[in-house]
């Protein structure tokens, strides 16, 4: 191929590719003062007079072909003074090509859908999307200008839906207090319409989605014409109860096995305006969550876990920016809990040291004007935490472990045009009485062209710490990037720089600063279908990593994948990883020293099965080598799914992991101050069986079983030398060898037997054994199972209660 045809091969990757339609799709309002029962049957004699969203156009896995006629979606809606009701009739050649499994709130599982996401400032920033599924379960979602989707926001709206000989139909009723909009006289709103057929894996929508482009809602059509609707009062209150039976067999004297208690609380959300709403939870109770997957850590990081709090994952979209806020660190283990230890005497005992702290309450405030300009306002308060510590006469005494403690975060965020903004951040962590208190804050900005096919994006960000042993510091830290975002070919380069006193980890969480990193991203995507498969997206990412200060090369790493669906719906993806010899200084555990990284390989192979057949399946081998001791890594992921029928299913996955000759940090010798390396086996084995049975679209059982085990076997030990290399130590002789077991059982009985009503009952078992016996897999299982066991029981009701329709009643 000669230069020319090169450069011209370029240039037609790098174009805007686009099948769009540049001018985007209308549907008239019409406003109604006729009743609308909500049944799913459309048999109301109004919706015969309401013209409908018709004529859907694919958006994969074949952009921008037109839907079967006998396949077509028919989309009503309507409004009156007080909500907006959506009808619909979903047609199949037969019933039996749709696809439904009962799976409760939020969930898709193996659902057919349709969702109606409105834009109501007409505003290309923000959006609220409403799902129904063949069984009229519901789901909902907010959107931002940035693409996110957040799947935990909630609102109380309601849905029914029936099957028909051929498909199903449905009906929506959103009422307004489900909204945020002005109260003017002639509106129009953003709107599109999506339908998803699982078992062509096909998705339609309305107003169709160019996938070259970057975005969703800036890609909406309109809904025009809407008449005299005015924002209601949005004031809603959830009182909560709660009461816990615990049982861990302590067996110390004066200390209780069984514990119990009561509680109680509220959620508060209120409309401060048209664009603002406060959301209050008062005395909140958390402990019906589900448990975190703890693992072994050999790394000197921190394990990074999921949120699982309802209040801290809905509506967080606004607090999000600049990856400051790590909502895990509200509630928190105690910031002294490690301390007590050292501050008594041998032959005291510890009676009770919690590894959370209380929270009093939290408070979110945000919103967004019709001009774009967004404010959030959060705040938290957690309780002093003490430790019981007892005496070998008897006596008891409190060491606090935690200080009283105020969160707060202040966000403000200003959208333009074709998806640009600039935002500003700050974050606060203050603690009463002589703990340190922490600030830290950062501006944004992100640019797109107006095509919205390239992109510049940067973040400054200052952290100050106060009182630390007396002392103040401040570090800086800034990210800038550019890239081209739409097309058939994308990349992105971006620049981080932090010092050595940047540290936002009170409210935030980085695992590392002191570096300068390079990132290259170039990607490629074919989103016409070929003769073998659906999609194809390949990737390449380069990484150069230094310290910053004083300066020093860290490492470089290369990332290739290949992500592509096939005609019959499986999903494959393969990678190759490779790292240089690096210059490590986080693994040595003292600051100063470091270790010279071996180079490495991996190679890793992941498919997964049709998810919309009874049973599916998904398949991850993984095989790594180092050149430091011949090491390899191995890795198996299995996952199997078997739904039994639509309101029954199991799933199981088992993962395999297994590393030879590894090398890590081990130990610190204290009698000669040497850092202790190993070579050493690590093996670790998860196992967890997932079941869940929905009697209905408001009730249902999940059961989540988990097992994980990890055993390290050292082999040899090694001193770390001033260089950064290894040199056998034949003298140490502590036990390096570690061997965890983690087991939890989560059940939740739900049951929401009214609008936003839950009643919860939840079992929660947990094992933690970490015996130093090496032993196969089986006899390890049941010695922990014969282990001491954490037993809970709780039963939890929230009521919701709706200022509007209380007056009504009164």
């Amino acid at each position: 191929m000669n230069g020319k045809n090169i450069l011209l091969l370029f240039s037609f990757l790098i174009s805007n590719e686009t099948f769009t339609q540049t001018i985007p799709r209308k549907l008239s309002a019409q406003k109604t003062t006729a009743s609308v029962k909500i049944d799913g049957s459309l048999n109301d004699p109004v919706w015969k007079t309401v013209i409908p969203a018709t004529d859907f156009i694919e958006y994969m896995p074949t952009p921008w072909a037109h839907e079967l006629y006998s396949n077509r979606t028919e989309v009503y809606i309507l409004y009156d003074n007080t909500s907006i009701y959506i009808g619909g009739y979903c047609h199949e050649k037969s019933a039996d090509s749709v696809s439904k499994e009962l799976v409760g709130r939020d969930q898709v599982g193996n659902n057919d859908f349709v969702g109606v996401i409105f834009d109501t400032y007409y505003d290309k920033i923000n959006a609220s999307g409403f799902y129904v599924t063949p069984y009229g379960e519901q789901s909902d979602a907010r959107y931002s200008a940035s693409g996110i989707k957040d799947n935990t926001w909630n609102a109380v709206w309601d849905s029914k839906a029936k099957m028909q000989p051929d498909g199903w139909t449905f009906e929506m009723k959103i009422p307004y207090s489900a909204l945020r909009f002005n109260s003017k006289g002639n509106q129009t709103w953003g709107l599109n319409i999506t339908r998803l057929r699982q078992k062509s894996g096909q998705q339609c929508m309305w107003n169709g989605l160019d996938p070259n482009k970057s975005g969703l809602i800036n890609q909406e059509g309109e809904w025009t014409g809407i008449q005299k609707i005015s924002s209601p009062a949005r004031l809603s209150f959830s009182p909560y109860f709660s009461t816990y039976l615990n049982h861990y067999p302590y067996n110390i004297p004066g200390v209780k096995n069984v514990t119990s208690s009561v509680n109680g609380g509220m959620d508060v959300k209120f409309g401060i305006s048209q664009s603002f709403t406060l959301d209050m939870t008062l005395v909140p109770d958390f402990g019906q969550v589900q448990s975190d997957n703890q693992v072994l850590n050999l790394s000197p990081f921190e394990i990074k876990y999921n949120e699982n709090r309802s209040f801290f994952t809905e509506g967080t979209e606004l607090f999000n920016k600049g990856n400051l806020f790590y909502s895990r660190r509200v509630g928190s283990r105690p910031l002294h809990y490690y301390d007590v230890s050292s501050k008594i005497d041998s032959t005291d005992q510890i009676i009770k040291n919690p590894i959370e702290s209380n929270l009093i309450n939290a408070t979110k405030i945000s919103g967004r004007t019709s001009k774009g300009f967004g404010i959030g306002f959060f705040n938290a308060l957690t309780k002093p935490m003490h430790a019981t510590v007892r005496d070998i006469h008897g006596n008891t005494t409190e060491i606090t472990t935690s200080s009283l403690t105020n969160y707060n975060i202040i966000v403000l965020d200003q959208t333009f045009k074709n998806h640009s903004s600039v935002s500003f951040i700050n974050t606060n962590v203050f603690r009463e009485g002589n703990d340190y208190d922490a600030n830290v804050s950062a501006a944004m900005f992100d640019f797109n062209n107006k095509k919205n096919t390239y992109k510049w994006n940067g973040k400054l960000a200052v952290s100050h710490l106060s009182g630390v042993k007396g002392k103040s510091s401040t570090g800086y830290s800034h990210t800038v990037g550019f890239g081209k975002t739409s097309g058939m070919l994308n990349f992105n380069l971006t620049q981080e720089l932090t010092d050595n006193s940047y540290d936002p980890n009170d409210l935030g969480i980085l695992f590392n600063n002191n570096y300068l990193e390079h990132h290259l991203l170039i990607s490629l995507q074919w989103i016409k279908p070929g003769k073998w498969y659906n999609n194809i997206y390949l990737n390449n990412n380069f990484n150069y990593s230094r310290r910053f200060t004083p300066s020093a090369y860290q490492n470089f790493n290369y990332h290739f994948s290949v992500n592509a669906q096939l005609k019959n719906l499986w999903r494959v993806v393969f990678f190759v990883v490779f790292n240089a010899h690096g210059n490590d200084f986080y693994e040595p555990r003292v600051a100063g020293r470091v270790y010279r990284s071996p180079q490495s390989f991996s190679f890793e192979a992941w498919c997964h099965t049709n998810a919309s057949k009874k049973y599916s399946a998904s398949a991850d081998l993984l095989l790594g080598f180092t050149d430091l001791f011949g090491g390899k890594r191995n890795n198996i992921n299995i996952e199997n799914n078997f739904r039994f029928n639509d309101k029954l299913s199991i799933g199981h996955s088992v993962s395999l992991q297994s590393a030879f000759n590894n090398a890590g940090f081990a130990d610190i010798d204290e009698a000669t101050n040497d850092i202790i390396f190993a070579r050493r086996d690590h093996y670790t084995i998860e196992n967890i069986l997932n079941a869940k049975y929905n009697f209905n679209n408001r009730m249902g059982i999940n059961l989540r079983v988990r097992h994980y085990w990890s055993h390290v076997k050292a082999l040899e030990l090694y001193n770390l030398l001033a260089d950064g290399k290894l040199a056998m130590n034949t003298t140490f002789t502590g036990n390096e060898d570690q061997n965890l077991n983690l087991f939890n059982v989560d059940m939740v009985y739900t049951w929401q037997f009214a609008a936003g009503s839950f009643i919860n009952i939840v079992w929660k078992n947990a094992i933690f054994n970490n015996d130093n016996a090496n032993m196969n897999y089986f006899k390890n299982f049941t010695n922990t199972i014969s282990s001491s066991q954490n037993n809970n029981l709780s039963l939890k009701i929230i009521y919701y209660l709706d200022y509007l329709k209380f007056k009504k009643k009164n």
